[in-house]
C-alpha cells in the first residue's frame, strides 16, 4: 500500500480517541547512527504498529515522508534544531510546523517550556491549526501544560520535565502526568519510559496515552543497559 497524504485530510479531534489508553513509539534513533536512515526509521515504524502501536512520534522531514510512504498511521511529527540563542530544540519555527503539515504529521509537537524561543508558543499553537492540525504541548511543568492548554493545545505532554537544566531523574515523572490529566485535555506520558511496568503505570495515573523509544527504538543505548549489566557482574 502507497500512502499519499492530502492536505484536506487531517485527523480530526475525535481520533485521538484511537490512541485513547494505547501505546505510541518514538522512533527517533541515535543521531548519525547506524540506524539513522528514513528507511530503517520506515521499517521501525512498522515493526513497532505490527507488535500493537497506536501511534508513532518521528523526528525530521525526511523520516516522516519515509513512513507516510507505507502507513496512514496517527504521526506525532516534530523537527529537533541546536540553537545558538535559544535551548528551545522541538520544533521551534513555523516552518518547522509547514513543513511537518505538509509531510503528512497528523499531531505537530512543539517544546512548550517557560524558555527564551524564537516563537512564542502561542503562536506555533496557532500555526499548527491553521496548517490543520492537533497542537502537541511538550511540557515541563504544570504551568507549562496550564499555559499551554489555554493557547488551545489539544495535546499536552510531560515530556520535558526533567530535562531544561540540571540532571536528569532516571525515572519518569508519574506526579507531572497525574496534574496534567487534571487539566482536561489529552494527555501524554513521555520520558524515560523504560519498561512495560512503568508505561502501565502512566495509565493508572492518567495519562491518555504513553509514549516509548529508548528502551525500543534507540539499540545502542537499550543494549547498553543489558552490557552494563553483565559487565558489572562480570567484574565482581
Amino acid at each position: 500500500m502507497v500512502y499519499i497524504p492530502e492536505r484536506e485530510i487531517r485527523m480530526p479531534l475525535d481520533r485521538l480517541s484511537n490512541l485513547s489508553r494505547r501505546l505510541i513509539v518514538s522512533c527517533q534513533p541515535v543521531p548519525d547512527g547506524p540506524m539513522d536512515r528514513p528507511d530503517i526509521v520506515a521499517a521501525t515504524a512498522l515493526a513497532a504498529l505490527a507488535g500493537g502501536a497506536a501511534g508513532l512520534r518521528l523526528e525530521g522531514i525526511a523520516n516522516l515522508r519515509a513512513v507516510r510512504a507505507l502507513s496512514d498511521a496517527p504521526v506525532i511529527g516534530l523537527v529537533k534544531r541546536d540553537l545558538d540563542d535559544s535551548p528551545v530544540r522541538i520544533t521551534p519555527y513555523l516552518d518547522d510546523i509547514a513543513a511537518l503539515a505538509e509531510a503528512g504529521a497528523y499531531i505537530i509537537a512543539v517544546d512548550a517550556t517557560d524558555r527564551p524561543r524564537p516563537v512564542a508558543v502561542a503562536e506555533q499553537i496557532a500555526a499548527i491549526h491553521a496548517a490543520g492540525c492537533i497542537a502537541m504541548a511538550d511540557c515541563a511543568t504544570q504551568a507549562d501544560a496550564r499555559a499551554a492548554h489555554a493557547a488551545g493545545a489539544e495535546v499536552l505532554g510531560s515530556t520535558m520535565s526533567g530535562y531544561t537544566g540540571g540532571t536528569a531523574p532516571d525515572t519518569p515523572d508519574f506526579d507531572l502526568v497525574a496534574a496534567i490529566s487534571r487539566l482536561g485535555a489529552f494527555t501524554i506520558a513521555e520520558g524515560r519510559y523504560y519498561t512495560p511496568e512503568q508505561a502501565a503505570r502512566a495509565i493508572a495515573s492518567g495519562a491518555d496515552a504513553v509514549v516509548v523509544g529508548t528502551a525500543l527504538t534507540r539499540t545502542e543505548i537499550a543494549t547498553g543497559w543489558f552490557a552494563e549489566a553483565v559487565a558489572k557482574v562480570a567484574r565482581t
